[in-house]
């Protein structure tokens, strides 16, 4: 259907077209020039040694944990509330998926509390997701991680741009993976990147990426080689010209665009902060004495918790009938038949998780884009009040 206000816009411009008609025009459309300049473009926006553009967020992740040696035997903790990709990432390496809480129903992203809990002599690595682009307590999670020497990886897919006191998403950990889904900040359709500051994994990462291949076809094209060794098992993980090309003029506007996202959030959080039951989750984040730590968000997501009981499909249904679309971010990750079927196998781990429990029947997200002004947080709140009317 069309929507009068949808979830999120793709805010593209002529610099995009004019971007795509270049690559079309050059001829050459895998991984080239432009490619290794979004890369270094990207490194140097977030401030990390490193970046491998690779094909989505997902096969980041993959390519993350094999890089770090995960695989049989070894245990991954993977927060509940999150998209399936990260837990699938995971399930690849052939380790097994330890699920963790959320912290609270004002802070959605993982509970260090319940990390702790869950951590055993088989743990190799924590999966941190900055949920809706709000970084998670990298302080914890990194001195937990200090204390039993394990690996810790940023899902970053929706947190370009954030930041926890001063030092960007994607350099928080050993290893991070963004995505640029046309629904991102920084859309390109699909593709995403690795980021690290070890010369060694990023190495790995560009082998793994392509095959295990020394030498790429662009090497060949160039004259720079005659044929290529195989020295790792890798996949085809490769990001395209196009992508890349997108990638570039959509990270100039980031900055612009998170704060248009910031401004929008702002006035969400006034129009809906009369709606009786209606709570905002991070609430005053970054702001002391609001939040433990100083961070940034690139508000990736705007997402409420409607009144305990609320009937949420009929309140979805009621916004859909005024043109307003809205979604769910996430539906727990242990409720799906898929993951039940392997917990009951012991092949997932997943106890305890009563916050999520508890929070995840009231989780609604709200329409959120950098070209949306004051009007539709307006809009949506007044349409959220008169659904809630007794």
């Amino acid at each position: 259907m069309s929507w009068n206000v949808a979830l999120s816009e793709l805010e593209y411009g002529p610099e995009e077209e004019a971007a795509v008609l270049e690559v079309l025009r050059s001829r050459w459309l895998t991984m080239g020039e432009r490619t290794t300049r979004f890369e270094n473009e990207f490194a140097a926006f977030i401030g990390t040694e490193h970046a491998v553009a690779v094909s989505n967020c997902t096969v980041g992740l993959h390519l993350a944990l094999i890089a770090l040696g995960v695989g049989p035997g070894d245990e991954v903790i993977v927060p509940d509330l999150t998209f399936v990709a990260s837990l699938n990432a995971v399930r690849y390496t052939g380790a097994t998926p330890v699920l963790v809480d959320i912290t609270s129903q004002h802070d959605l992203t993982l509970s260090v509390q319940d990390v702790q809990a869950k951590i055993t002599p088989r743990t190799k690595a924590i999966i941190v997701m900055h949920y809706g682009g709000y970084p998670c307590d990298m302080d914890a999670v990194r001195s937990l991680a200090s204390q039993h020497g394990l690996a810790v990886v940023e899902d970053a897919a929706h947190a370009p741009g954030a930041s926890h006191r001063d030092t960007m998403a994607g350099c928080l950990g050993d290893v991070a993976a963004f995505s640029f889904y046309s629904n991102k900040n920084l859309a390109t359709g699909e593709g995403g990147m690795v980021t690290t500051s070890s010369a060694d994994m990023a190495q790995k990462l560009r082998l793994l990426r392509s095959h295990g291949m020394t030498h790429q076809t662009m090497d060949r094209h160039k004259g720079h080689a005659y044929s290529y060794d195989v020295v790792e098992l890798g996949y085809n993980y490769r990001i395209t010209e196009i992508e890349a090309a997108l990638g570039l003029v959509q990270l100039a506007r980031l900055p612009a665009h998170n704060a248009a996202r910031a401004r929008l959030v702002k006035r969400y959080r006034e129009a809906l902060s009369g709606i009786s039951g209606v709570d905002v989750p991070f609430t005053g984040f970054g702001e002391p004495p609001g939040w433990p730590y100083p961070a940034v968000s690139s508000h990736h997501l705007f997402v409420i918790l409607l009144p305990d009981g609320a009937d949420r499909l009929r309140v979805m249904k009621a916004l859909k009938n005024e043109g307003i679309q809205t979604s769910i971010h996430y539906p727990p990750l242990h409720d799906f038949s898929n993951v039940k079927g392997d917990v009951e196998a012991g092949l997932i781990r997943a106890e305890a998780l009563e916050n999520v429990d508890r929070v995840a029947p009231r989780l609604l997200t709200l329409p959120l884009s950098a070209s949306y002004g004051p009007d539709v947080a307006d809009r949506v709140a007044e349409a959220i009040s008169r659904t809630l009317a007794p």
